[in-house]
């Protein structure tokens, strides 16, 4: 690596009018198309799994490619080493901490037990490499309808760092940074009072117990992912005075829940000083909607008599998706409570569902049988379904790099 993820927010807060992209890794295919991207527009990648993505085998592992940690960052290298990338890429947890993975808290684990697992999580985390932590204590499955008080979100980030720091130090582990979090995002917007407190406190704290400050802050600057777009309100004068605060105290702005804004908000992220923006499902959407339009190529295909019978790809995923309910997170109340047969029976909900869990479902054994056909299929007719799927991929992506001055980064922070 050339640079450190450090340098790289030091150079944003400092003044440089660029914003970062932090990825999740929905699929294989979008970590090539990252790499590529990277490599053709010299920028820095950030990936950042939730634990749900990528965790433990004793866990569970993750859902996307069964990934744990040590083999989502060796994956990541040999990708990078295939692609030629020789830039900085890092590996990020996103939402670490208690209650993170959706079973933890569907099951109303105890408060004890809950610590115990986020614990076990980092320290994998820690020894695969990883460079960067979010210490996320924001989610509580006996906190229903309010946000947790902000001295526990306090105490368990304190304590969390602490002990990271200790196995990081015990085990020789190379230094790596934090961002931390005042409460799970909802579509409101951060109190800038309580904002500031929260750094204040915060450092105070660390400082006190001789822990590093984080790199990153959470700022809730209005925007919430539901469905396949973004329903929340960016507000644009608050997101600047966050950003203005953070700062101030030499830590990164983040923004949660980029998924899906348009051009007209990207676009301001540089010049209101939002250090970085995380997008995750929105990408997954995008790769199912490239394997649905591959498909519909595959059926008129077929129905011309150009290529053998077409696969049951739409047909084997849309079930997938919906017995599935992963779908469930990201319903909105309108939906809410619906039956896998109400959903069935509603064209237009029921191609939402698809577009927005497609990704959850590609490990499915049915699913990978019919993609390998469906790609069969096109491959014999002369169309390279996975070079069209990892384009897509890449054009989302490019777009939002472009509007964040990303292109080149690498080399601007490298003269520094």
């Amino acid at each position: 690596m050339k640079n450190t993820l450090k340098q790289y927010v030091d150079y944003i807060v400092k003044g440089e009018k660029s914003s970062m992209l932090g990825i999740g890794p929905m699929s294989p295919a979008l970590i090539q198309a990252c790499f590529e991207l990277g490599k053709e527009k010299d920028l820095p990648l950030m990936f950042i799994a939730s634990r749900n993505q990528v965790d433990a085998d004793e866990f569970g592992a993750g859902y996307v490619n069964n990934w744990d940690q040590f083999r989502f960052a060796a994956d990541l290298k040999a990708v990078a080493e295939k692609v030629g990338f020789d830039g900085d890429y890092f590996l990020c947890r996103d939402h670490g901490g208690p209650w993170q993975r959706d079973k933890e808290r569907k099951d109303h684990i105890p408060e004890s037990e809950a610590m115990v697992l986020a614990r076990r999580s980092y320290e994998v985390d820690m020894d695969a490499g990883f460079d960067l932590l979010h210490i996320d204590p924001t989610k509580d499955p006996y906190v229903v309808g309010k946000a947790i008080d902000i001295e526990i979100v306090l105490q368990r980030t304190v304590e969390l760092i602490q002990f990271c720091e200790d196995y990081r130090q015990k085990k020789g582990l190379k230094q790596f940074y934090y961002e931390v979090g005042t409460e799970e995002t909802n579509g409101g917007l951060t109190s800038i009072e309580a904002f500031e407190e929260f750094i204040i406190e915060l450092n105070t704290r660390l400082d006190v117990a001789g822990l590093p400050r984080p790199l990153f802050i959470v700022g809730q600057t209005g925007t919430l992912t539901r469905l396949t777009r973004n329903v929340g309100h960016f507000n644009d004068v608050q997101a600047n005075q966050l950003s203005d605060i953070s700062n101030r105290y030499g830590v990164g702005l983040k923004e949660h829940n980029g998924d899906y804004l348009p051009d007209d908000i990207l676009l301001k992220h540089p010049g209101l000083g939002i250090t970085a923006m995380n997008v995750a499902p929105a990408y997954g959407t995008w790769e199912t909607r490239a394997y649905l339009t591959l498909h519909e190529v595959e059926k008129d295909l077929a129905s011309k008599s150009l290529i053998p019978a077409a696969s049951n790809f739409k047909t084997v995923l849309t079930r997938a998706c919906v017995l599935s309910h992963k779908w469930e997170k990201w319903i909105t109340d309108e939906h809410k409570n619906k039956s896998e047969e109400q959903i069935f029976n509603e064209p237009d909900l029921l191609k939402e569902i698809l577009e927005l869990s497609g990704h959850y479902n590609y490990e499915k054994n049915d699913v990978v049988a019919e993609m390998k056909k469906m790609f069969s299929n096109l491959s014999r007719f002369g169309i390279e379904p996975q070079r069209y799927v990892v384009n897509k991929i890449k054009d989302v992506i490019q777009n939002e790099a472009e509007c964040f001055n990303m292109p080149g980064l690498t080399s601007r922070v490298c003269k520094a």
